[in-house]
């Protein structure tokens, strides 16, 4: 096969990786990869059986990884908060892969009053990044990941209602979240260069995944999913594009990578390609200017 893999996972002995959402799915995929590598891997997840869960099937496989559990709800600032506190504690951090995410919920509002999928998809890796960078900054050649979907080219920003107080279409607010992804990982890779800072900011996507994401799915759609999986990617593919943009050599920040056929569905992993709207400067300043104001976390100032 042409493009990245699992196997192509350079060793991370001595590296330490903190993966969002790593009970399940992608998250799961790419944290069992990491450890099998030698990574000292942090399961930041908000379910604490979960996660041991996880854990315990990781080290059923590989019986040497180096696993720890960080609780974190990304609907929940505070959590986020007390979750970076915890990861500091940490000799080094090398790679925030930033993968927790919700899909197509009914409309439900995070522990701060917010739309679900704007404040956990986006609000809360906002939150986390921010307060972690200096930690990352430590560590040369360190790098932070953050998970968009090919969704967002559906995406288009409802400035005047960002946590649909006045209507709301689940499918609308999830890719809107996952352009708002791509924005914020541009951004800080711009606002990174331009403090001279050694730290990369990297976009990715899992393409078409079979992930426990598809439980909001129509029941029309999730009857035809079993079929539709034999051609797109298992879980284990779709962790391909986070797993390149965490560990291999000659990434460079501002990229942004995919599987590389059926449009970007499924396969292995290489450079992808996002819509023009996911570049525009003006609209990811003005939602970096909001996200500060709602989470209270200003990145690269050290607040």
């Amino acid at each position: 096969m042409s493009g990245f893999t699992a196997k192509d996972v350079p060793s991370q002995r001595g590296k330490c990786v903190v993966v969002t959402g790593a009970n399940t799915g992608i998250g799961f995929a790419a944290a069992h990869v990491l450890a099998e590598r030698g990574a000292r891997v942090l399961l930041a997840c908000r379910d604490r059986d979960k996660a041991q869960n996880a854990m315990a099937r990781i080290r059923n496989a590989v019986p040497s990884a180096d696993l720890a559990f960080v609780p974190l709800d990304q609907a929940d600032l505070g959590s986020v908060r007390d979750a970076a506190e915890i990861i500091g504690w940490e000799p080094r951090v090398d790679v925030l892969l930033n993968n927790a995410g919700v899909m197509f919920p009914p409309l439900q509002r995070t522990v701060q009053g917010h739309e679900l999928q704007f404040g956990v998809n986006h609000l809360g890796t906002f939150a986390l990044t921010g307060l972690l960078l200096g930690k990352l900054a430590q560590t040369p050649g360190s790098r932070v990941v953050v998970t968009s979907s090919l969704a967002h080219g559906g995406g288009k920003i409802d400035w005047d209602d960002i946590d649909a107080y006045r209507s709301y279409s689940r499918t609308q607010r999830y890719s809107d979240s996952k352009l708002m992804n791509l924005l914020f990982a541009f951004e800080l890779d711009r606002r990174l260069r331009a403090a001279g800072s050694p730290l990369k900011a990297i976009a990715c996507h899992p393409g078409i995944a079979a992930t426990e994401l598809v439980r909001h799915l129509p029941a029309i759609a999730r009857l035809s999913w079993p079929v539709m999986t034999m051609v797109l990617n298992s879980a284990e593919q779709g962790a391909w594009p986070a797993l390149q943009a965490a560990t291999a050599s000659g990434v460079q920040g501002g990229e942004y990578y995919g599987p590389q056929r059926l449009r970007g569905a499924a396969g292995p992993s290489g450079l992808a390609r996002c819509k023009d709207k996911a570049r525009d400067t003006i609209a990811a300043e003005r939602l970096w200017n909001l996200s500060v104001e709602l989470t209270g976390v200003d990145p690269l100032s050290g607040k």
